[in-house]
């Protein structure tokens, strides 16, 4: 087999290994099953968003938080591989509304898949800061695709992070990260971001789209009260 043709057989694999990622975090199950992952998920974003701007090595995030137009948290962002790579993990997105408040969840998942030298596993806590509109538009289209639809600043853990030294905000995304364990090599890239319907479906009692939900807000779950209630 020729290089080219190996080649072309890795990304066939990785694309194949996004995909299933893809299909495990955005498919379908029973209406009780979506309805408990949603509430955990919504629980541990407030746990996540909570513990970030305790640590110190964070001190800035609240005011980011505070000039948001919207949020996406995504509670564990799971990433692995050897050679080939994948990442995926299901969050909330919220967006801010015209009297500062904070809308309900809707419930989006992150998928990626790479080929490089790569090899390891690493979790990540990790909350995007919307800073934009253009953002906001983005996250409610059909398919996101970060870096392409709208810029992002993601930097490593801690007081280093790129966004800690910014005031101008001139990125549409932050990334802020926490993570365990240990991944070597090129980063994944890529990432794409679907909504997840059937856990909004799940969480709200019917079909429910993400505008509705955090722009037009003709959705509300009193179990949500509490991140909202985080958020700065």
């Amino acid at each position: 087999m020729t290089g080219s043709a190996i080649l072309r057989s890795l990304r066939a694999t990785a694309a194949a290994l996004l995909m299933a990622v893809v299909l495990v975090a955005v498919g379908g199950g029973p209406a009780a099953y979506a309805d408990n992952e949603a509430e955990a998920l919504v629980t541990e974003s407030r746990l996540t968003v909570d513990r970030l701007m305790s640590d110190e090595d964070f001190f800035e995030l609240s005011k980011f938080i505070q000039s948001a137009k919207g949020i996406y948290i995504v509670p564990q962002l799971v990433k692995g591989g050897f050679i080939l790579g994948a990442e995926g993990g299901s969050g909330v997105f919220m967006a801010r509304g015209t009297d500062g408040s904070w809308s309900a969840p809707a419930f989006y998942t992150l998928a990626a898949g790479s080929i490089g030298l790569q090899i390891g596993g690493e979790v990540k806590e990790v909350v995007f800061v919307l800073m934009s509109d253009k953002a906001v538009d983005a996250m409610l289209s059909s398919e996101f695709k970060l870096g392409a639809d709208a810029s992002i600043s993601v930097g490593p853990v801690g007081r280093g992070v790129e966004a800690s030294r910014t005031t101008d905000f001139t990125s549409d995304i932050y990334a802020f990260s926490k993570s365990v364990g240990l991944f070597g090599g090129g980063a994944l890239e890529g990432a794409k971001i679907f909504e997840r319907k059937n856990l909004a479906a799940g969480y709200y009692g019917g079909p429910a789209g993400a505008r509705d939900i955090v722009i037009n807000r003709t959705f509300s779950n009193a179990q949500a009260d509490r991140l909202r209630e985080t958020l700065p």
